[in-house]
């Protein structure tokens, strides 16, 4: 049994993987973590991800270990520059 979760990429990610969001589809039991690594497994230009982006599941701040259910929208925050 897997699970469909859409992923959305915002400014600088969107930029540059060229996608706004994607459909992916999981394992059951799945985590964070193991989506993140089945997009850096795609290689370029998912490998610029990093192994450890802020994410929010469902728009809650989200940390790696948290397991995902069918129909999660995961978006992928990119980190802010200040000045």
């Amino acid at each position: 049994m897997s699970v469909a979760v859409r992923t959305l990429f915002f400014a600088a990610y969107r930029d540059r993987l060229g996608v706004s969001e994607l459909s992916i589809d999981l394992p059951s039991g799945s985590t964070v973590a193991d989506l993140v690594n089945e997009l850096r497994g795609r290689g370029a230009p998912f490998d610029m991800l990093p192994e450890k982006p802020a994410v929010a599941i469902n728009q809650t701040y989200s940390f790696l270990d948290e397991p995902l259910t069918a129909g999660d929208e995961v978006a992928f925050i990119p980190p802010v520059a200040g000045g």
